[in-house]
């Protein structure tokens, strides 16, 4: 059970640390009376991605090595410490401009910013997780999102962490994403057979 919270956790910050900082400038963008209608759209946003990899987990649970998926986040990791990463603003930038619900708007940035990442380390992470365990893994997600959003209103006042994120975030992301990674293939058994030969 505790496994199964701290999973969702460090899950869910690895994803969403570099959201925080979309969440701030969404926030700081949207009306005040409005602004319970972000949480309503991250939350749209998120379910759409998590049910995209609940498919894809469930699809690729067939795959007779499933080990093989703990990869993705370390390539993540990897590209991320290199540098190669997309730059989101133009895609916020985007869908601000737009006039639309501030509910789909919220998603459709959720979706486009996040949905590689958010897709590349749930997948694995789905595969491997003991279907009774979904429920709890669903609802700290919940819990993550709220205070996720909760510290993007509060972190728009303050723009001195908008900029340490800024400039620290990338880093801390391809840590998590590698440890993600390599936490996959030793589940997996893939580091207990390659230590055996």
């Amino acid at each position: 059970m505790l496994n199964t919270i701290i999973t969702g956790v460090t899950a869910y910050i690895s994803t969403s640390l570099d959201y925080l900082l979309i969440l701030m400038v969404v926030f700081g963008g949207t009306p005040k009376h409005q602004r319970g209608l972000v949480y309503v759209g991250d939350l749209v946003g998120t379910s759409i991605l998590v049910g995209i990899s609940l498919i894809l987990a469930y699809a690729l649970g067939f795959v007779p090595q499933p080990w093989l998926l703990g990869l993705i986040p370390v390539y993540m990791g990897i590209r991320l410490l290199l540098g190669e990463e997309e730059d989101a603003d133009e895609k916020v930038d985007a869908a601000m401009a737009q006039h639309m619900n501030v509910i789909w708007k919220v998603a459709l940035i959720t979706v486009t910013t996040c949905g590689a990442d958010n897709i590349g380390i749930y997948v694995p992470l789905l595969t491997q997780l003991n279907q009774g365990a979904l429920p709890l893994l669903l609802m700290t997600f919940l819990v993550m999102l709220t205070l996720f959003c909760a510290t993007g209103l509060l972190l728009s006042r303050i723009p001195q962490i908008a900029h340490l994120l800024d400039r620290y975030g990338r880093y801390i992301t391809a840590a998590v994403y590698c440890l993600i990674g390599f936490g996959v293939l030793w589940e997996g058994g893939t580091v207990q057979h390659l230590l055996h030969l």
